[in-house]
């Protein structure tokens, strides 16, 4: 155990020496989280809604057949009154349209997203008013509705809200695969490695001790942003932060292992560099539903977005901070990262023992 705790200490001191190490990864991730959190909104497409009505008239099914006809809307079902909670929640509907018996119209929507939810808005209030104007004989008994809106989980309409969770997800699976594979490799490259591995110390042990001092890099910068997303940004912590912390720390396991993966099949820096930089930036920001909501992909691209693992990972914060659910709510998204890491970690494991062969 000492050997390992030298070569921890070796690599610990090593990162404290080189300013540009640090400069990217304590640096890096506050800034981009600032950008983010202030400076950028996306427009939202493609919105489920369901509808609550105490009965189906003819004039309310006109309306709904005039919000399903449009293109940013589909219509996933009526439910009763008391399920609008749980429909929103379970993230199958991001709206609810609520006609009362006096004629009047509520809407719910969950704003855990807010370019989502503010589009969202605006459409179907434009919708309904424009519907009320129009209307026939049939539907004039709702030709007085002047919808009512609440803004769930986001009443402010804080971009932030959506940008924070995103920016977390790729700030932590680049800075950890990046600083890892790139360590690793160089020690490969000197030729160092080679020194290292006839030492009394196991292999693997020498892996992970590099490992290591990342690891408590990470959860620095996780503590970080936390403080940032709470205090400068006004990112509410509804939720169980025990879990937020819990599933950050998986997450950062799955990162540093895929790191370790990305070193086993790499001899050169450069190449563990535009692997670990390069082709992980374009999945996450494209895939993970960070900027772009997978609803609005291609069905062919869809499948794809499972293998990211920043779609499970932003979606299981966004429950947690944003919603504020119990952490059941995320065990599925818990459970496919969990099953990554694993997966990644033996993979490393056989390829590095392939390598020493």
């Amino acid at each position: 155990m000492t050997g390992f705790a030298s070569f921890v200490k070796k690599e610990s001191l090593h990162i404290l020496r080189d300013k540009w190490t640090l400069l990217i990864i304590l640096i890096f991730p506050i800034v981009e989280l600032l950008l983010f959190g202030f400076a950028i909104s996306i427009e939202i497409k493609n919105i489920n809604f369901a509808v609550s009505v105490p009965h189906r008239t003819e004039a309310i099914r006109k309306q709904v057949e005039q919000i399903s006809s449009n293109p940013y809307f589909t219509f996933r079902g009526y439910i009763s009154g008391n399920e609008v909670d749980k429909e929103l929640r379970s993230g199958k509907s991001d709206a609810v349209v609520e006609f009362s018996k006096d004629n009047s119209v509520l809407i719910a929507l969950d704003a855990s997203n807010p370019n989502k939810a503010m589009e969202g808005a605006g459409y179907l209030q434009s919708i309904l008013m424009s519907g009320n104007s129009n209307a026939s004989e049939t539907t004039s008994n709702l030709s007085s509705i002047i919808p009512e809106t609440h803004m769930l989980y986001n009443p402010q309409m804080n971009s932030a809200y959506n940008f924070v969770p995103g920016i977390m997800g790729l700030i932590f699976i680049l800075i950890c695969a990046m600083m890892t594979s790139v360590s690793i490799v160089r020690e490969k490259e000197t030729g160092t490695m080679d020194v290292l591995l006839v030492s009394p110390v196991k292999p693997i042990r020498i892996i992970f001790a590099k490992m290591v001092p990342y690891f408590t890099l990470s959860c620095i910068n996780l503590a970080c942003i936390l403080f940032l997303a709470r205090y400068v940004l006004k990112v509410p912590m509804s939720g169980n932060l025990g879990g937020v912390i819990g599933i950050s720390l998986l997450y950062l396991s799955l990162a540093l292992a895929l790191g370790l993966l990305i070193s086993t099949v790499t001899s050169k820096q450069i190449t563990a560099l535009i692997i670990s930089g390069m082709l992980l930036l374009l999945p996450i920001i494209m895939l993970s539903g960070m900027v772009f909501p997978i609803e609005n992909m291609p069905a062919a691209l869809k499948p794809l977005t499972y293998i990211v693992p920043a779609r499970w990972y932003i979606s299981a914060i966004r429950k947690l901070m944003i919603e504020g659910l119990p952490f059941k709510y995320v065990l599925k998204e818990f459970s496919v990262l969990l099953t990554m890491t694993l997966f990644l970690v033996a993979l490393a494991l056989k390829n590095f023992k392939d390598k020493m062969e």
